[in-house]
């Protein structure tokens, strides 16, 4: 079955399955195949030999973060002279800030290196050049067609660019720049007689940022988040300790990062100063990092009021299923920080390209969320008349928007996902890989199954169909009673389940179901038992 699995997943021969289960370093691509890493490198190097300040630009989000974060950790063990900006949501909008670059300028700084974001910032890459700045931008958002003025752009999805893996998150082209710049120094005697900064360090980094961003992970991102995962499982960096710590995380796994640690991480650049993440993940002073983890976790459930309380006005202004096949909403009293995930929620609850705008003025700062295959950036580019700015990729985005074109926009975007997207493609599907019954299930195939972890986009967990299974002993879980467990029998045979956010669903299990569900490993006090995770029921037929 697990065999199966994996060339379900593009494994054909011994050699693929191999490269897939293992994911070792000793593969990672050439960063000199990167269109603009060898004069990247070169301006980098003479700073860091001539001690002339850098400054890392950093995003607001959890790639943006851990990027900054990894960037002043390595280019300062390289010797380097580097202060970090990382803009504040609500003040300096999203990416390249012109406010930063000005204040860099009288600064006397002329090196700004960006990280996840900075590829659609042709005002201010204009801006920083007419300073004497010199600009090195590295990002992996969707690039425009005509590119930002710069002395070197880092991006796979630029024309061009020979670098093999094109879907990077930001945190990974920051990184291969770092492994290009390190072999630069080294073959340069540039160390000399100091010790060379090992990068499998900042690897945890590298998964956290590449992870909370949704990048799917398989190739380069699969072995970069898979080790990267193990350190942060093990590591010493203080911050990621004390985030564990607040956030409850036992066992460190994709779910662990996008669902408990990232959350916080994004609290900081969604509500205040995203800059507080990066000092969480530099820090070494335990005192430090564990009152600023208090502090995100503080910010994290306020981000969690404000999420349902926007929810709840969307799903009030939408009443029913949408009659169209987008959602675009706006309004005065919604916060920039939060429209995003609720953008998501309603996604995942109406299979529509969704967007939201919070207003302030006559100005409107959008996030949109796509579905049923609509390419996001594609689809606002042909509505980019209507629109101040937008950035992104494929499935998520951010736009402005004014007040007196917000309904032209809402038209035009809801004509353009008509023209690309088919009715029968906003019926939510679930897909599974295999069916299996009760009897084939048990816990040594559950921990076999964890091999083909980490789980994710381009890697989901394996999803199995079990047909007419008679549930027993049904009882609710959490502390608002939101989950179900139970017992599902098929044959003679039996096993635990749990159903998470299912509470709703729960008179479904009166009678005999099918039920769409995960194999998995329930760890609990230094026990281990097999435990299936249902994501989907229904009735069975006849």
């Amino acid at each position: 079955m697990t065999a199966g699995l994996l060339m379900a997943r593009g494994c054909s021969d011994t050699d693929q399955v191999a490269e897939f289960l293992d994911s070792r370093l000793a593969g990672l691509p050439d960063p000199s195949l990167m269109l603009g890493m060898e004069v990247a490198v070169a301006r980098l190097a003479d700073a860091i030999t001539a001690g002339e300040p850098i400054l890392v630009h950093g995003d607001y989000d959890v790639d943006g973060i851990s990027g900054a974060s990894m960037l002043v950790e390595v280019l300062s063990a390289f010797g380097a002279n580097v202060d970090y900006f990382l803009p504040l949501r609500l003040h300096h909008g999203y990416g390249l800030s012109a406010e930063a670059i000005r204040s860099t300028a009288a600064d006397g700084t002329k090196l700004i290196l960006s990280v996840d974001c900075g590829i659609s910032a042709h005002e201010e890459a204009e801006l920083a050049a007419q300073l004497g700045i010199d600009l090195i931008i590295t990002d992996h958002h969707h690039p425009p067609e005509d590119l930002p003025r710069s002395i070197a752009i880092l991006n796979p999805l630029q024309p061009g660019c020979q670098f093999p893996f094109k879907s990077l998150a930001g945190v990974g082209v920051a990184f291969f720049l770092l492994v290009g710049l390190r072999r630069h120094l080294r073959d340069t005697g540039a160390f000399g007689e100091r010790k060379e900064f090992d990068l499998r360090r900042v690897l945890d980094l590298v998964a956290l940022g590449t992870i909370a961003d949704l990048v799917p992970l398989r190739g380069l991102n699969r072995t970069l988040a898979k080790q990267g995962l193990k350190l942060m499982s093990s590591t010493s960096r203080s911050g990621i300790k004390a985030l564990k710590k607040v956030a409850d995380v036992k066992e460190v796994n994709c779910g662990a990062v996008g669902f408990r640690l990232a959350p916080r991480l994004n609290a900081a650049g969604r509500l205040e100063d995203a800059a507080l993440g990066v000092r969480l993940l530099l820090s070494e002073d335990e005192q430090e990092v564990g009152a600023i983890a208090g502090q995100l976790d503080q910010w994290n459930r306020e981000r969690q009021d404000l999420e349902k309380q926007t929810l709840d006005a969307a799903l009030l202004e939408l009443q029913d299923a949408p009659d169209r096949k987008s959602i675009v909403l706006g309004d005065d009293g919604w916060h920039q920080g939060v429209i995003g995930i609720v953008a998501s929620r309603l996604v995942e609850r109406f299979h529509r390209p969704t967007v939201l705008v919070a207003f302030d003025g006559d100005d409107g700062k959008g996030s949109a969320r796509s579905a049923a295959g609509f390419h996001l950036y594609e689809g606002l580019a042909a509505c980019s008349d209507h629109l101040t700015a937008f950035g992104g990729h494929a499935a998520a985005a951010g736009l402005g928007v004014t007040r007196d074109s917000f309904a032209s926009f809402a038209k035009l975007f809801e004509q353009t996902v008509d023209d690309r997207v088919a009715e029968e493609d906003l019926i939510p599907t679930f897909y599974y890989d295999e069916e299996i019954t009760l009897d084939e299930v048990s816990l040594d195939w559950a921990m076999e199954l964890e091999i083909l972890a980490p789980f994710g986009i381009g890697n989901p967990e394996p999803i199995f169909m079990v047909r007419q299974v008679e549930p027993v002993q049904v009882a609710s879980l959490g502390k608002q009673g939101e989950h179900l467990r139970f017992t599902a029998c098929q044959g003679g045979f039996s096993a635990a389940c749990v159903a998470f956010g299912m509470m709703d669903q729960r008179e479904m299990l009166h009678g005999v179901v099918d039920m769409l569900c995960t194999v998995g490993v329930n760890r609990w006090n230094g026990r281990e038992s097999l435990q299936l995770r249902v994501k989907a029921l229904r009735p069975t037929e006849g």
